[in-house]
């Protein structure tokens, strides 16, 4: 598959992930503005995929801005713009961060040498998450076994990152390995992005899949089909709890049930050290997600939504978290610190 972002001297080339599977759109951005709506749209998605997508509409910021005092402020606004897109995913807000500090930490550079050091940081994210995603998809893939059942929901595959992917990145390092299993991709409602995108995937490189329906994920495990779950991550705190697309929860509690280990893949920059279980801002998408299905109504007129895009599993549900640097099994404050290379691993409290 082509990179789900690219870097170009025109612009940021983004793949429309609204469009798959039925057409492979390629959208431009020019500007850091056209690169928040496509973040908004959905057109690229996925909390690796936004977190790079964000870094390189602060590096355009940086590049279409004339020399001279203005450019800082030209890339505050742009990091406020890009950080209003969407409330949830870690990725974002650590890139962007990420990328604040470059010109926070250069006030004196002169305009051109601070433009080509935020354009470089940008592609550093870049190439780092496709590193990340690699050493996520060698490390899992030792969980898996042949003959297995894996199942997966939403889509955390090459399209949610630069390339590769994290859940659906252990899925095909274990495929390249040869070992024989298959994937049950739940359709992920509302916006189908396991029908559309992960079945899209799976089909691209020939793993073998079968897709089912979001209310048929107790069916499966009850009959002995699924040996294993494993899902991605928008946001996990420092200890454990899981911020993923909405039905993670679900899948977890009947993983428990029928005592089917429950992974989570994600790089360690998805992880909020300050998040509370209670405090993570849950993004409310529009009723017409679920009213209607690719612009077709499916409910009567006036019909009353909710619509939450994420939901958040405990750490209690949670086996085991895959991550670039090893699996991390509980206690999840420690051994996730331990990870991060954080020299101060002290117990925190619960």
């Amino acid at each position: 598959m082509k990179r789900t972002i690219e870097w170009k001297d025109d612009g940021v080339y983004i793949i429309d992930q609204t469009a798959l599977p039925d057409e492979l759109r390629i959208i431009r951005c020019e500007d850091y503005e056209r690169m928040a709506v496509a973040i908004e749209r959905m057109e690229i998605r996925g909390a690796p995929a936004i977190g790079v997508a964000a870094a390189m509409g602060i590096a355009l910021a940086a590049k279409n801005c004339s020399n001279g005092p203005e450019l800082q402020e030209k890339l505050k606004r742009a990091y406020n713009r890009l950080k209003s897109t969407r409330p949830t995913a870690r990725n974002l807000f650590w890139a962007l961060e990420r990328m604040r500090k470059v010109w926070e930490e250069s006030p004196k550079e002169s305009s051109n040498a601070l433009k080509e050091k935020v354009i470089n940081e940008a592609l550093a994210i870049a190439e780092e998450d496709a590193a990340v995603c690699r050493d996520i998809g060698k490390n899992g893939a030792a969980l898996i076994s042949d003959g297995d059942g894996v199942l997966t929901h939403c889509n955390a595959g090459a399209l949610a990152c630069v390339e590769h992917g994290t859940a659906l990145g252990v899925i095909r390092t274990a495929h390249e390995e040869g070992k024989k299993f298959v994937v049950y991709a739940c359709e992920t409602r509302p916006l189908l992005q396991g029908a559309r995108l992960t079945a899209f995937e799976l089909k691209q490189e020939k793993i073998p899949f079968k897709l089912i329906t979001d209310n048929m994920a107790a069916y499966v495990m009850k009959k002995g089909l699924v040996k294993k779950v494993i899902v991605g991550a928008d946001l996990i705190t420092r200890h454990g709890d899981v911020v993923n697309k909405i039905g993670t929860y679900g899948l977890a509690a009947l993983a428990k049930h029928h005592n089917i280990p429950f992974y989570v893949a994600a790089p360690l920059s998805t992880i909020d050290l300050n998040a509370r279980p209670d405090g993570v801002p849950i993004e409310e998408r529009a009723p017409s997600e679920v009213t209607h299905i690719r612009g077709v109504r499916i409910a009567p007129e006036g019909t009353e939504v909710i619509n939450p895009a994420f939901d958040l599993t405990p750490r209690q549900l949670v086996s085991a978290i895959i991550t670039e640097r090893g699996v991390a099994h509980p206690p999840y404050d420690l051994s996730l610190l331990f990870r991060q290379g954080n020299n101060r691993i002290n117990r925190i409290v619960r």
